[in-house]
């Protein structure tokens, strides 16, 4: 049996927020819930007992909660709940009113800027009278081309606050992948910057946005946030306003707009490179309370934490971050490169600001130690209490990084869902052991299991690796997707494998401490002689030898099979030859299977990823197979794909 990299002390066990909420569950409930798996189970088994909990303990701010929590909680989708609550979004993010800080903002050009909780209110109040001004109501959408910055958050607040939708696409888009996604859901406002900080470089956005006005002239209002220049020149920008020239100065209170639980917050895409994206619409309050749960029990966060994670605005973790505001918590903005302008700079950041939740990618962990960045022996981060990792899955060996090279004493929570549910189905939890390459545990409410191909549950210590599903109805599902009336759009994203059952995409293995390992997303699962192996499987192994820093794996149809062809990107002063193949191969065959071996292994320059860092499989393996791939515009460095055509190897 696995033994735990990291066992949380009985101190803190005592003092979590988890530890506080089943006491208050079995005083309630007249329960004897004694450990986490005793409250996973009745959270399932009573979900409407659950959420109701959920909602009380995290304080909702709300003019009605109604008695009815869960309507037609048989039916996915189709299940509603508190059909009768009605309540906003902004006002409880906003419900503290005092000096502490709330938003902390900083970028590699080294700008930084913070304003308390009583400064935010009164700026959402501000830009709020403004918006409802300029004709922004109830079901309008209003749209960001922004940098990760205070006034962003201000901006969606001040939407939140009056009931309107809010969509944001980071500033390094192109301007197709903003009219793929603006372009459907019509905003009727479009906040932007005149540019952003990136990698040592300052880049204009102001060219990009006229591109994207010419397509989208719905648009009343563009509202410009000076971020590089004091006085940014607007005038060729039609309807264009700068963000001090349309604020309502005289506005110092906020009427906060009361909406049913299930009306739009947030239009959020679908990241995939196989068509137009998708709009992900996610409700109001199963936004705020899948939030708060995951903030308050599997984070630990109170009102003494900074948290912090990296991310962008055209990602759905930057939506998790902001809604910490409800726990009355620091929030710290970053934005800018994560090595610029040295490895160090998040690690500088986390010092002087004293962050105690550290939120990343699981590239990025795999980056520092390839850089041989030791935070741990150069910073002093006694705060740093819980790290958190998403975006792929996080190896075994970068487990063993962190708690050798970053710190011993914290909790490592690698995380998994996604912009589809606005959440995760697995978590961290404060007061479980941590395995290594394991996430933690389920999360509450979430009724995850792994299936086998005919539907069954797979048994947790199996060995046995399955379709990641939830079988029963949660609060954050999405309220459907935008332009699609009759939800047919909807059931064949996620109901079209098993009938009634939430698949996910997630290729999974369920652990015998009640964890899951993440092994790629099944869509990109390999599947040479009929064996299932996930990509993930053998990035962990790739990414173990000094010369490669990343790599990508696909399934080639091969002789009326599938062959495995494992593409790498190098490091810089190394060169690709047999022997190098030959290690690589080694370690594959050593640590996995004979199976696991590609057949080939190709040196490329670059590997495309998407906006938001994801490794793009199945567009690899479309231009490898000839097939077109429709959505560039979602890919960061489109490019790179023209490094996988024709390739010579391919046809040996």
């Amino acid at each position: 049996m696995a033994v735990p990299i990291w066992r949380p002390s009985e101190q803190r066990c005592a003092q979590a927020n988890i530890s506080d909420f089943i006491r208050q569950v079995n005083q309630r409930h007249n329960s004897r819930i004694g450990d986490y798996t005793e409250l996973h189970r009745w959270s399932i088994d009573n979900p409407e007992a659950f959420w109701s909990m959920i909602w009380d303990y995290g304080q909702v701010r709300a003019t009605e909660k109604g008695t009815r929590v869960l309507v037609d909680g048989d039916r996915m989708p189709g299940a509603r709940w508190f059909p009768d609550a009605r309540l906003n979004f902004a006002e409880n993010l906003l419900r503290h009113r005092d000096d502490r800080t709330a938003l902390v903002f900083r970028n590699e050009a080294g700008q930084r800027k913070r304003l308390s909780y009583a400064e935010l209110y009164l700026q959402v109040a501000q830009l709020a009278s403004a918006l409802r001004k300029a004709g922004v109501d109830e079901g309008d959408r209003v749209a960001g081309f922004v940098p990760n910055c205070i006034e962003t958050v201000i901006a969606m607040l001040a939407t939140a606050s009056i009931g309107a939708a809010w969509s944001s696409c980071s500033p390094d888009f192109g301007i197709h992948g903003v009219v793929d996604r603006f372009g459907q859901i019509q905003p009727k406002v479009l906040f932007c910057s005149d540019g952003y900080h990136y990698g040592g470089k300052t880049i204009d956005s102001l060219q990009r946005v006229a591109g994207i006005l010419q397509q989208l002239p719905d648009i009343e209002q563009l509202v410009v946030h000076p971020y590089l220049h004091p006085q940014p020149d607007i005038s060729a920008l039609p309807n264009a306003r700068l963000w001090s020239d349309f604020v309502d100065l005289t506005a110092n209170e906020i009427d906060f707009n009361q909406v049913p639980f299930a009306s739009p917050l947030y239009i959020l895409y679908s990241s995939g490179t196989t068509g137009v994206p998708k709009c992900i619409v996610h409700g109001v309050g199963g936004t705020l309370l899948q939030h708060l749960k995951e903030h308050a029990l599997h984070t630990d966060v109170t009102r003494d934490d900074v948290i912090f994670y990296y991310t962008t605005c055209g990602w759905m973790m930057w939506n998790w971050l902001v809604s910490a505001l409800a726990t009355g918590a620091t929030v710290l903005l970053y934005d800018g490169s994560p090595f610029a302008p040295t490895p160090d700079v998040l690690w500088d950041m986390a010092e002087e600001e004293g962050i105690s939740i550290f939120g990343t990618s699981a590239k990025y962990i795999a980056a520092l130690e390839k850089a041989g960045v030791k935070p741990g022996q150069s910073h002093r981060l006694e705060p740093l209490k819980a790290m958190l990792s998403t975006g792929s899955p996080l190896a075994p060996e970068s487990y063993d990084y962190v708690y050798r090279d970053i710190k011993a004493e914290l909790c490592l929570s690698s995380i998994s869902g996604g912009t589809d549910i606005v959440s995760c189905f697995a978590l961290g939890c404060p007061v479980l052991p941590v395995y290594a390459g394991e996430l933690q545990c389920r999360g509450l409410g979430m009724a995850v299991e792994v299936y086998d191909d005919n539907g069954q549950p797979i048994a947790a210590g199996s060995g046995e690796k399955g379709e990641l599903v939830c079988v029963k109805p949660f609060p954050s599902m999405p309220i459907g997707f935008w332009n699609d009336a009759d939800g047919s759009k909807y059931r064949e994203a996620y109901f079209a494998t098993f009938d009634n059952v939430w698949a996910h995409g997630d290729y999974a293995e369920p652990t015998e401490h009640g964890g899951l390992i993440i092994h790629g997303r099944s869509d990109a699962v390999l599947n040479p002689g009929g064996v299932r192996i996930g990509t993930a499987e053998i990035y962990r192994q790739v990414e173990q030898v000094d010369a490669v820093l990343e790599s990508l794996a696909i399934g080639q149809q091969w002789q009326d099979d599938v062959r495995i062809v494992l593409f790498i990107r190098l490091k810089q002063g190394y060169q690709f030859n047999e022997q190098l193949a030959e290690q690589i191969r080694q370690t594959i065959r050593s640590h996995c299977t004979p199976r696991h071996v590609p057949a080939k292994i190709i040196p490329v320059a670059d590997i495309p990823r998407t906006l938001s860092g994801k490794i793009v499989e199945l567009a690899v393996s479309h231009v490898v197979h000839g097939r077109p791939v429709k959505n560039r515009d979602a890919l960061a460095n489109p490019e790179a794909l023209e490094l996988f055509k024709e390739l010579p190897e391919l046809q040996e």
